[in-house]
């Protein structure tokens, strides 16, 4: 039912989407929402947004398993390409983000839904700059360079959705890539002089 939500939020946004949509997604009884989400759809959606970010974590540990040698922005290329190839493939409408989608439609209506967001990217974050960490780049440097790659793909997202094109995606992964690499052979030049 947690999947379910997820997939609808990203498709339509949270104030689109129902209870026994969520239920008819799921293929569950209504009756199941009642008894695993006493606090209703609010709770529904927090934890929508909370498996949105453990699956946006769990992916970069995918991504650095396929990578030969893991650089800062072939990290990136690979976050990015999840979502080219996808609206290539399938179009635009699967949506973007659910985490993006409940921010923007519940940020302001209640305060458990926008913690529940900001624990999501927080876990995305840390799990980016955790892989930026282990490729070189200073612990300083690993969650501002995190952030920025986030906050890059997610706009990319909303502009690719937008126009209905890719553009903007391929854009950022081939804009910020030297950037986030110089980033890694900054701390690599350091740690060679102090030697």
């Amino acid at each position: 039912m947690v999947f379910g939500a997820a997939q609808l939020i990203r498709r339509q946004g949270v104030t689109a989407t129902g209870m026994r949509e969520v239920a008819a997604e799921a293929k569950a009884p209504r009756g199941s929402l009642q008894h695993y989400f006493p606090g209703g759809k609010e709770q529904l959606v927090n934890e929508a947004v909370a498996w949105a970010g453990r699956y946006a974590g769990r992916r970069v540990a995918r991504f650095l398993a396929d990578m030969e040698t893991p650089t800062p922005s072939g990290l990136f290329a690979a976050m990015v390409a999840q979502w080219t190839e996808e609206y290539e493939t399938e179009g635009f409408a699967r949506g973007g983000c659910p985490v993006v989608a409940a921010t923007a439609d519940r940020a302001d209506a209640g305060d458990s839904t926008r913690r529940a967001a900001a624990d999501a990217f927080a876990e995305w974050t840390g799990a980016v700059a955790g892989a930026l960490a282990g490729m070189g780049v200073p612990a300083a440097r690993a969650e501002p360079l995190a952030t920025l790659m986030i906050s890059a793909l997610e706009g990319a997202i909303v502009i690719a959705r937008a126009e209905r094109d890719v553009r903007a995606l391929r854009t950022v992964a081939e804009e910020l890539g030297p950037l986030l690499d110089a980033g890694a052979a900054g701390q690599r030049e350091n740690g060679a002089e102090a030697d």
